[in-house]
């Protein structure tokens, strides 16, 4: 199983290697006047690491609520 795991995690990083690398040239991205010029790969990896935050904070929110209503009811 373990060596499963570390070809996913190879097959994964690959990916993120070649997209990367596909996907360099800049683009600007403007908010509340203000903006600044990343390449795409670094906005996209930022993206996808402020929805896996996210994510994980509003499941943990859920869990929490439901827990609260568990002991109450």
């Amino acid at each position: 199983m373990r060596y499963i795991h570390l070809a996913i995690i190879i097959i994964l990083a690959s990916l993120l290697v070649v997209f990367s690398v596909q996907n360099f040239r800049e683009v600007t991205v403007g908010l509340f006047g203000m903006s600044a010029t990343v390449p795409l790969s670094l906005l996209v990896v930022l993206v996808f690491i402020l929805g896996m935050f996210a994510g994980g904070t509003i499941r943990s929110f859920i869990r929490t609520l439901v827990r609260g209503a568990k002991k109450k009811g």
